[in-house]
């Protein structure tokens, strides 16, 4: 990493993230889940997907998988429809919500019935664009990213929103209907690569 200097501020040059944006091809990945299993995006082909990016002790990731049970309620609606829901945990070693045994123990504070996919290298974040956590992608059956951003419209800590926009997304593509919000601003605690 970089440090610059521009008049008296400092700053920090970090990576770019290349990112993926509604209507382009999802990037393939292969990431090892806490249990040990493998999941290749190819193994759902055909299927509508949905990526949360997670860090276990992100405030914001609580509000939503602790305190409101937004994710796993969420989840829980959409899977018998066919929706498969993975979490990335890109953080990584050594930094916030990293490590197998800090991901293990979340899956049972959590109760999360989903695979926690670790990306310690950042390598998916990064094709993704993924910037906080939570930050949601939702991949239509067709392979291109149809939903990118928040959860839900309160960007607050503690407050659910009103409108959950991946829900909305889900509705839209089961339905066979386009994506009314294609992209909002994600919100939450920055993505510790």
């Amino acid at each position: 990493m970089k440090i610059l200097t521009l008049t008296g501020l400092l700053l920090l040059a970090v990576p770019a993230l290349a990112g993926v944006a509604p209507g382009q091809q999802a990037p393939g990945f292969t990431l090892t889940a806490v249990d040990g299993a493998e999941h290749s995006l190819a193994d759902f082909t055909g299927q509508i997907v949905v990526l949360e990016w997670f860090n276990p002790d992100c405030p914001f990731v609580k509000k939503h998988r602790l305190h409101h049970k937004t994710m796993n309620e969420t989840q829980a609606a959409y899977a018998e429809k066919g929706v498969v829901w993975l979490a990335v945990n890109s953080s990584a070693a050594g930094k916030q919500g990293a490590g197998l045994e800090r991901n293990l123990k979340a899956v049972e504070q959590y109760a999360m019935p989903v695979p926690v996919l670790l990306d310690p290298d950042g390598e998916v974040g990064m094709a993704y664009g993924a910037r906080t956590t939570p930050h949601m992608f939702v991949i239509a059956a067709d392979g291109l990213v149809a939903y990118a951003g928040a959860i839900d419209d309160d960007r607050s800590a503690d407050t659910l929103g009103g409108t959950n926009y991946v829900a909305a997304a889900l509705d839209a593509l089961l339905a066979g209907e386009p994506v009314a919000t294609e992209r909002t601003r994600p919100y939450g605690c920055s993505v510790k690569y």
